[in-house]
């Protein structure tokens, strides 16, 4: 990306100090003196390098920072980042690779796993890319464009019970079956103003200050890109991905997404797990992480940048003892 295509597209990183504060096992930021900590880190959500130009502040010259990113033009600010300073390390890969690009790399385990989910600012604003119903393109919507099929394309393929059943499964539209119906009628998927005004016009009941194609752009958008299939593979893999004493530190917007995460650092904590509910006598399970820490965005910070208001962190340190007690 170039920096005029930077600067027409920019993003305003949420819960930038609490995150980079989360994975380095602080309070707070200034309790951390810069260029001080040694170890090995990931940002497995590079977007447009917010948290990980904090966190390189912070880091030691030994220190080594391995970015991910699906998206080619984040990959490329990422590649500029790299160019400029020798600890970052690039994979163009979602983190659902999480340990294997590790291992490629010859990284065994990290101090530090932070990722910041969905969609980023310059895809909502770029209209080309397809994930806005205000600015008009082709129904695409993939986070990496160079692989996968566009949302347009399968929805050319999809049948309006299948198209329903996702609408509900990942946006939670309770109107899913009345909407599909509408998609399916639609000559083409070449314009998302098109599609947003369908959906619109499908719609019965609109949500005061919320556009009713939100939720049906939301799900196509998470199930083209196996958002959620992916956050689960980075969790189980953020295991033993974490060296003892490591941590992980998570940005959510959607409810889908958090309540994965709420739950996962609940099962690993505390060694509970649903499918031993059932027995009189439940096996000692490992309790992989300490207590789960949660923290929302500010009132100033959600009045500067609205975006904000959905976002909750969450995180744990890895614990170095399995079976504690």
């Amino acid at each position: 990306m170039s920096s005029q295509d930077s600067a027409e597209f920019s993003h305003t990183t949420v819960l930038l100090d609490e995150t980079v504060a989360m994975v380095l096992g602080a309070k707070k930021l200034a309790d951390v003196p810069k260029s001080s900590v040694s170890g090995v880190y990931v940002d497995a959500t590079f977007g447009r390098g917010g948290h990980s130009r904090l966190l390189l502040e912070y880091l030691a010259d030994d220190a080594v920072l391995v970015v991910f990113d699906k998206d080619p033009q984040a990959i490329a600010v990422a590649d500029e980042l790299a160019a400029v300073d020798r600890r970052v390390k690039v994979v163009h890969d979602s983190f659902a690779s999480l340990t294997d690009s590790l291992t490629r790399l010859g990284i065994d385990q990290v101090d530090g796993l932070m990722a910041d989910l969905g969609v980023s600012s310059p895809q909502l604003d770029d209209g080309a890319r397809g994930f806005s119903f205000m600015r008009d393109g082709t129904v695409d919507m993939r986070m990496d464009t160079s692989r996968g099929e566009p949302v347009s394309a399968w929805l050319a393929r999809v049948s309006a019970d299948e198209l329903a059943d996702v609408l509900y499964e990942y946006g939670e539209e309770r109107h899913s079956r009345r909407i599909a119906r509408a998609i399916k009628a639609m000559e083409n998927y070449d314009s998302t103003l098109a599609l947003a005004e369908t959906i619109k016009q499908a719609h019965p009941n609109w949500q005061k200050g919320k556009h009713p194609a939100t939720q049906s752009f939301q799900a196509m958008r998470i199930f083209i890109n196996n958002e959620l299939g992916d956050v689960d593979e980075f969790l189980c893999q953020s295991i033993d991905a974490l060296k003892a004493g490591g941590q992980l530190a998570v940005i959510s917007f959607h409810s889908l997404e958090d309540r994965r995460i709420k739950q996962f650092l609940q099962k690993h904590s505390r060694g509970q797990y649903e499918e031993d509910a059932h027995l009189p006598m439940p096996p000692i399970r490992p309790k992989y992480f300490g207590k789960p820490k949660r923290v929302a965005p500010s009132d100033q910070e959600v009045k500067a940048n609205p975006r904000a208001r959905s976002a909750w962190l969450r995180g744990a340190m890895r614990t170095d003892v399995a079976f504690e007690k």
